[in-house]
């Protein structure tokens, strides 16, 4: 990226993040993030999906260094080389998810994801749910305890915890992944195109309650959730040289 000469510094809540920031206020200054040329977010992924949502209309890139306890967004901490790192680092732009949540008493919620959105059981009994995409029925009743859609950058969250597939960052696809799939037993999920439209339908939501989930916020009580990629929002994250998001996806299917 060009010369860093104005950076804005957000750290998490947690001491060893506190405790970087004021250090690196002091050495370099601080500016506000709408007036930034750089936006340098300390902490662990979920501060930078956080800060990520924060910051998303304003034009500076973000920055991440692991103050947290995990890191796959974030590069490695350190001070002394902080503007060197920043003007050689590689950009890597991403698309979030836009979820549409569509409740039972009638309301509806709107919102983006970087990593997934997922359903969830709510209840004591597993989930149905039945899925259309791009307007079609493609699966009757799936039986579980949820379903997720991910994208390349968080394929390796929640997704590959599920055992979903790791995605390579450049490629235009999304994942389906079910949560402990008990019919069809084997449905290990799908990969469909970026520009697919998922709609989760619930089935028996009233004996079978499902809750909705977008990066953390979560909806209670949804009857139905369309998920699609949101292409007019672009999040640009910056990462050192030779450890960007498609090599840390390579390395994650290789450990």
């Amino acid at each position: 990226m060009p010369a860093a000469r104005n950076i804005a510094f957000l750290a998490s809540e947690t001491p060893l993040a506190q405790d970087a920031k004021a250090r690196l206020e002091a050495r370099f200054g601080s500016f506000a993030p709408r007036d930034a040329d750089v936006i340098v977010a300390l902490g662990g992924d979920g501060f930078m999906l956080s800060t990520l949502h924060g910051t998303q209309a304003l034009p500076a890139p973000v920055y991440g260094m692991n103050r947290g306890t995990v890191g796959f967004l974030m590069n490695g901490y350190g001070e002394d080389d902080l503007i060197d790192r920043l003007e050689a680092s590689e950009e890597a732009v991403i698309n979030p998810l836009h979820m549409h949540a569509e409740c039972q008493d009638g309301s509806t919620v709107d919102a983006l994801a970087i990593n997934e959105v997922s359903l969830l059981r709510a209840g004591p009994q597993a989930a149905k749910l039945r899925i259309h995409v791009d307007g079609k029925l493609r699966m009757q009743e799936l039986v579980c305890d949820g379903a997720l859609v991910s994208t390349p950058a968080g394929s390796t969250a929640y997704n590959y915890s599920a055992h979903g597939p790791i995605l390579p960052i450049g490629a235009d696809v999304l994942a389906v992944t079910a949560v402990a799939a008990f019919r069809p037993r084997r449905w290990r999920g799908a990969l469909l195109p970026k520009a697919a439209v998922v709609r989760f339908e619930v089935v028996e939501p009233d004996k079978r309650p499902v809750m909705a989930d977008a990066d953390s916020r979560s909806v209670q009580s949804v009857s139905a959730v369309e998920i699609r990629s949101e292409p007019s929002v672009k999040h640009r994250i910056l990462f050192d040289p030779g450890h960007g998001l498609e090599e840390r996806l390579l390395r994650e299917q290789f450990q």
